[in-house]
């Protein structure tokens, strides 16, 4: 059977699976996310339906009682909620894009040696390395809620550990997340070897399909996922108010 590309949807709810807030709450037409220091992606509201004015600000006055800033998450299908955001005075932050591919075009891509290696619970240097990267505790936590077949990597060079990355499943979709390797080791192969690494997890572990976020302004990032022969899946980005 040939792989069916994941839609613009399909892989937002892999988001909420694989990088789960700490609770989820009903707004009118959005659903509001508790962060718990985890990020923009699992403390950003997001709409299910079309919203009003008087909507919206119920949306602002909620996010405002949980003690967190005013974050929306803007899909592809979120034209009008965008600038009616945009004309109370809401700014773009961190446009990202998504990418997906067949998950065997990545394994095959694994050789399989020792620059990475699976761990069922993050070891003390691997969040070392995180943290070196700004990946403190509440992303910690984002890890250890998900409900679903997961697992860490330890990327080393030289038998040195120098990276660390999180890859978990929701249904038949794997996504990465988490990639980090410290600076002076960047650009020698190992983020590369990671990903292909965790592709073969996810194979071994009933995936057909694998995929990450990346921020758009990344073109390093999103040029070598391009180069890797995986596809655009959609955009998202964040409208923020301070």
């Amino acid at each position: 059977m040939s792989w069916q590309a994941p839609t613009e949807a399909e892989i937002l709810q892999v988001v909420d699976g694989t990088w789960p807030a700490a609770r989820y709450f009903e707004c009118g037409p959005f659903t509001l996310r508790l962060g718990h220091g985890g990020g923009q992606r699992v403390s950003a509201a997001s709409a299910n339906k079309a919203a009003s004015a008087a909507e919206i600000g119920e949306a602002e006055r909620a996010m405002r009682a949980l003690e967190q800033a005013r974050l929306f998450m803007i899909s592809g299908q979120d034209r009008a909620l965008d600038a009616a955001l945009e004309a109370r005075g809401y700014y773009i932050k961190d446009p990202v894009t998504m990418f997906a591919c067949p998950v065997e075009r990545l394994a095959a891509l694994d050789k399989k040696g020792l620059a990475a290696s699976w761990v069922d619970a993050p070891l003390e240097v691997m969040k070392e390395i995180w943290a070196a990267g700004g990946i403190g505790e509440g992303r910690l936590g984002v890890m250890a809620r998900a409900k679903g077949p997961k697992t860490t990597l330890l990327g080393r060079l030289k038998d040195t550990p120098v990276g660390a990355a999180y890859v978990a499943m929701h249904g038949d979709i794997a996504m990465l997340h988490a990639l980090e390797v410290l600076p002076p080791y960047r650009r020698q192969g190992l983020g590369l070897a990671m990903t292909a690494a965790a592709a073969t997890w996810a194979a071994q572990n009933g995936a057909k399909t694998f995929s990450l976020i990346a921020i758009t302004a990344n073109e390093a990032a999103c040029g070598l996922y391009r180069h890797l022969g995986m596809q655009e899946a959609g955009h998202y980005h964040y409208r923020k108010k301070d």
